[in-house]
């Protein structure tokens, strides 16, 4: 009886220590992954900071850019608004023109002349972000929808002073909604290509 006892008692005795080691390494892994959670809290709480300084700077600069274009052309220029909204899992963005303290959508509220001065406002600010060399961009009349010649001759002047200003080489397809001499004057070179028994002829324009 008191053999059996023992047996017991050591069987128990060995279990118990059995069950405390094991409950130690499972209180350091419960440790472990506690410091692994509050890290990986605190990266994705660095990562929210950063992905909202990075979008505040977008909107800035695709905003800035976009509003200035707009100023140089038009007498009531629309704003630009840059949205960033959380759909689906993803950070879309919606861009909006503004007036008078209401926003709305370029395509349905507004001229498709002030949509061709924002999209290429759009282009230089993205190809502007982020570029060790002067980006260059190929636009074939960028302005097609843009009326009137005074808004025309202006168009050219905002090309060259955002150009000049962001350091984007810009070469730019147009017909002649603005006098010659305007078109002349805010581009390095001008070429004129005519259309002679089928073959292209190309000549500088001083």
């Amino acid at each position: 009886m008191l053999t059996n006892l023992r047996n017991r008692f050591e069987r128990l005795s060995g279990e118990k220590e059995q069950l405390t080691r094991q409950f130690k390494e499972q209180t350091k892994e419960k440790a472990y992954h506690t410091r692994q959670e509050k890290i990986a809290e605190r990266a994705r709480n660095i990562v929210r900071a950063v992905a909202l300084q990075t979008q505040q700077q977008l909107e800035y600069q695709i905003s800035s850019v976009v509003t200035a274009a707009q100023e140089t052309v038009f007498d009531e220029p629309y704003g630009l608004v840059a949205r960033f909204e959380e759909r689906r899992g993803k950070t879309e963005c919606d861009l909006l023109f503004s007036r008078d303290d209401q926003e709305f959508d370029p395509l349905a509220s507004s001229g498709y002349g002030a949509v061709d001065v924002a999209a290429f406002a759009l282009r230089v600010a993205c190809w502007s972000m982020g570029r060790d060399t002067a980006p260059v961009l190929l636009l074939d009349e960028p302005f097609k929808h843009l009326k009137g010649e005074e808004s025309n001759r202006r168009a050219i002047q905002m090309v060259q002073e955002i150009a000049v200003g962001l350091g984007v080489q810009v070469i730019m397809i147009s017909d002649e909604r603005a006098p010659r001499e305007d078109i002349v004057a805010g581009a390095d070179r001008v070429f004129e290509v005519t259309l002679q028994n089928g073959v292209s002829q190309v000549e500088v324009v001083e």
